[in-house]
């Protein structure tokens, strides 16, 4: 079995790379690995594997052709431009998310006569596809009215992936992640980072900044949930779900404020003072026009899972990035 992972650089490629390594899909570990990004992907320590590296931009005209050359029996397209740098670059953010999914799906097409090649591409798409006025809790059937760029060039991926799954040319299932949290390393352009800096920093001792008010709710997972939503979703039977080839996955809907007595609860008063209160009113706009609660009967039912306390989501933290220990513990 020969996987491709595009965005193989970012915090979800790297994990997803070491959970295929460890675990495989279906039981089956794979014999071929590339790991694609427009920064150079690490390569995964002692990789049992043959292992190739991939340094190019998937819009780049020859990109696309190159990666599915080899015919990768599995895709995962987790590479795009986040939603503030999107909405901050405009022409950027269509280029790579949209022009650059829809070359690696014009490649896969192209690649040997129709149907004689139909890889497994599992997409990541976003909560930001779906825009005001929102019911209380947001159906599996709810139609798509992105108020961001990211957010249309999000349900342009997912339309792309419904009509040339239709048409037989891939098997496509596309996965609206929660918002990730808690993210390990360094901040992004993400309106939504803030989300995981008021609790990353301060577990690490560090002053964070919480840009909008503490009453403001969002959907949330951890990034094992995250990992898993994607290596489920290269792994199920996508018979069950006809033509309706994207799922909201599960989450957990809290405030601002519950993330923030939940980290009290873990790490105490003195890491909870080290978040300053500074409003953004560019963020407090794209984060306060999202979503905050949805429906997920459907991607439940087959077989996607989430945490259910914010608690949970911080110890995971502390077990996969800080070795279980808190900083000065």
């Amino acid at each position: 079995m020969h996987v491709l992972i595009i965005g193989a650089a970012g915090m979800l490629g790297r994990k997803l790379t070491a959970s295929l390594l460890r675990e495989g899909l279906n039981g089956r570990a794979p014999d071929q690995l590339t790991l694609a990004d427009v920064v150079a992907p690490p390569m995964p320590e002692g990789a049992p594997v043959e292992t190739s590296l991939v340094t190019a931009d998937l819009s780049a005209p020859g990109t696309a052709e190159q990666l599915v050359a080899g015919r990768p029996d599995v895709i995962f397209h987790l590479a795009a431009i986040v939603s503030g740098e999107a909405e901050a670059d405009f022409e950027k953010g269509y280029r790579i998310n949209v022009d650059g999914t829809r070359a690696l799906f014009e490649a896969i097409r192209l690649t040997q006569p129709e149907g004689s090649y139909k890889p497994r591409v599992v997409f990541t798409s976003s909560l930001a596809v779906f825009g005001e006025p929102f019911p209380e809790s947001i159906p599996d059937d709810f139609f798509l009215t992105p108020l961001t760029s990211y957010g249309a060039q999000k349900a342009i991926g997912e339309l792309l992936l419904g009509d040339y799954s239709r048409r037989g040319f891939l098997d496509g299932i596309g996965i609206r992640l929660p918002t990730i949290s808690i993210r390990p390393g360094k901040p992004n352009r993400a309106a939504s980072g803030f989300f995981s800096s008021i609790l990353r920093e301060p577990l690490n001792g560090q002053e964070a900044v919480l840009p909008v008010s503490e009453s403001v709710r969002h959907w949330f997972a951890s990034p094992r949930a995250a990992t898993g939503f994607i290596k489920r979703a290269g792994e199920l039977d996508t018979s069950a779900l006809g033509n309706r080839r994207s799922l909201t996955m599960p989450g957990l809907s809290a405030t601002v404020g519950d993330q923030i007595e939940a980290l009290r609860r873990v790490a105490g008063d003195k890491a909870v003072a080290l978040i300053r209160r500074e409003r953004d009113p560019v963020v407090a706009r794209i984060i306060e026009g999202w979503p905050q609660r949805f429906e997920t009967r459907r991607a439940e039912a087959l077989g996607f899972k989430a945490e259910t306390s914010f608690e949970d989501i911080i110890r995971i933290h502390i077990e996969d990035e800080l070795s279980g220990q808190l900083p000065g513990a």
